[in-house]
């Protein structure tokens, strides 16, 4: 396993207490578009220039240059509840029902990357919508030939009321500037993390936690490398992208963001993506 880290000047390499900083032709897009983009980060490994200590917080960006984000839908139980209640209580119609047992996911565009938030930076929530939640995703690594080859932490900020009135506005509820986050990392392995793997969310406000849940990803219904597949189908990216795969977890109904809210996503062994939240 092998962590890469984009800061402020320029990418770091660690495997276990193994720091580097690799040369300038290793880049992401270099990694996103490898034949094997894990002998590729482990040969950069092998003749970075060592580090004495991996990067400071405040240097992180999100791990990535040219890619795409996008992002699967129900995907979990929990989710599928949560779009039907969105469509009651907004007056939309029953779209969501029938995509949980569907053979064909929901695939959507959630950001192109300038509108991807840094770790550490903030995220936002609509002018023009009341009712908006983060929704913490394992997020794959996909390479520009369809190699699910890492993964990280994903915050898809999502506006429930918008989405909820009508499917059609659903690019609206998803793709906004900073409507997305990465990071702290991105984690390269030759698998995805196990079904046993935690995910958590809590959102602080003032100091106090107003929500705290976790789920697993073994609660995901759809096969990982599916989802991949699936994106991939009559589709390039020539840059690789990331996918995230949904979440399992949803405020409840009376929940929505506030300005100055602090959202906090865990997923070993990626660790903690951190962002505070705005409304400008």
């Amino acid at each position: 396993m092998i962590r890469l880290f984009s800061t402020s000047s320029g990418l770091v390499l660690q495997q276990g207490a193994h720091l580097v900083s690799p040369d300038s032709t290793f880049t992401l897009d270099a990694l996103f578009s490898a034949h094997d983009p894990l002998a590729c980060a482990t040969q950069a490994l092998a003749t970075g220039t060592v580090r004495e200590h991996p990067p400071l917080p405040g240097e992180l960006l999100a791990p990535l240059q040219s890619q795409e984000v996008w992002a699967a839908g129900v995907t979990y139980l929990r989710s599928r509840t949560a779009r039907k209640e969105e469509s009651r209580v907004a007056g939309g119609g029953s779209f969501y029902d029938h995509v949980y047992d569907a053979d064909r996911p929901e695939l959507f565009f959630k950001a192109s990357p300038h509108r991807v938030a840094a770790p550490g930076a903030a995220v936002r929530i609509r002018t023009d919508s009341k009712w908006n939640v983060p929704e913490p995703e394992l997020t794959l690594a996909i390479s520009a030939t369809g190699q699910v080859f890492g993964f990280t932490i994903g915050n898809d900020m999502s506006s429930r009321d918008i989405e909820g009135e009508n499917p059609l506005y659903l690019p609206q509820a998803k793709v906004y500037d900073r409507c997305a986050s990465l990071g702290p990392c991105l984690i390269l392995a030759d698998r995805p993390p196990g079904p046993d793997t935690v995910i958590h969310l809590e959102i602080r406000r003032e100091d106090v936690s107003v929500f705290n849940e976790a789920t697993t990803v073994g609660r995901i219904k759809r096969p990982l490398a599916s989802l991949a597949d699936w994106l991939f189908r009559d589709s390039q990216f020539p840059a690789g992208c990331y996918l995230m795969t949904g979440t399992g977890i949803v405020p409840p109904d009376s929940f929505t963001l506030k300005p100055g809210d602090e959202i906090r996503i865990t997923i070993e062994p990626v660790g903690v993506l951190i962002n505070t939240v705005i409304q400008s």
